[in-house]
């Protein structure tokens, strides 16, 4: 489906916005731990949506047939979520950035079983190939694939992408019956009481590191994420096929990649360089064979 320019430019700016998620994440990992970071992340988020939902008169209760579509969808945020949180504090923001950055390669695969006339061709797979190429790079950090090089942080972070990207889909399904504003606030708002639970069990929050530096990280995950973006992309997903829409990914590992040098002081390397190179490429042959309808 050919997409405005409008629209592209918002897609644009918005996974520019996204590849800061992961250095805002990091920051606030100084002070609330994954599970905590998650709650307070979409406390905020579902607060926004509630805010805007109510100032625009759209309706947030779901109708009783729509119950069983948004609770699948919301075990399916929670995992998704918990495993993105968890990984990333276990790598560099660098390395999560990239990996993270492929869930539209994930998207694109489930949509082609899933989603009518959305299925792979020969250049999108031809994309996939070079874009994983890339995650090889980035977890074998180079070198001959071991155990110990692979790294649990960024075998995780790849494992919520991919379940970010099979969300993306589902969610996609879901909005075309659904208002996207119910499907997105419900999910934040039933996963508050799982985060909330077990990060109170697990976890304990380090108060005395809640600078304003942690603090601000979160409030750009609930505020500029989970609030403006998660609603952009829902709005997105009803108009845009997923793989359309989500190929424009190959922006955030750049923009994730970038502020991490600067924000976190992490050191770029070669492997992480091309990984990052490779996987770009591989998002845009793929967004380049949705716009041509290439075969």
């Amino acid at each position: 489906m050919a997409i405005p320019l409008s629209a592209i430019i918002a897609a644009v700016f918005l996974q520019t916005l996204w590849g800061a998620n992961t250095v805002a994440i990091k920051l606030g990992l100084e002070a609330f731990p994954p599970l905590w970071s998650a709650f307070f992340r979409f406390l905020i988020g579902a607060g926004c949506i509630l805010i805007y939902a109510q100032c625009r008169g759209i309706r947030l209760r779901p109708e009783s047939g729509e119950w069983l579509g948004i609770l699948a969808g919301a075990a399916l945020f929670i995992i998704q979520i918990a495993a993105m949180n968890f990984g990333i504090s276990m790598t560099t923001g660098m390395s999560a950035s990239v990996l993270l950055s492929t869930f539209p390669l994930f998207a694109a695969v489930t949509s082609h079983f899933v989603i009518a006339n959305d299925r792979l061709t020969v250049a999108k797979t031809a994309g996939l190939c070079i874009a994983f190429f890339g995650v090889a790079i980035v977890l074998t950090d180079g070198r001959m694939p071991d155990v110990a090089s692979l790294g649990w942080g960024n075998l995780i972070t790849l494992l919520a992408a991919a379940l970010l990207g099979s969300r993306q889909v589902f969610n996609a399904t879901l909005v075309r019956r659904i208002d996207p504003f119910r499907v997105i606030y419900w999910q934040m708002v039933l996963s508050l009481p799982v985060f909330a639970g077990s990060g109170a069990l697990l976890e304990t929050i380090a108060w005395e590191n809640a600078g304003w530096v942690p603090l601000a990280g979160l409030a750009y995950q609930g505020v500029v994420i989970a609030g403006f973006g998660f609603m952009i992309v829902a709005y997105f997903l009803k108009l845009y096929s997923p793989s359309v829409m989500l190929s424009f990914g190959f922006i955030s590992p750049v923009s994730g990649v970038a502020l991490s040098a600067v924000l976190l002081s992490e050191s770029f390397t070669w492997p992480l360089g091309a990984g990052m190179v490779a996987v770009a490429a591989g998002l845009i042959i793929i967004t380049r064979s949705d716009r041509n309808g290439a075969t």
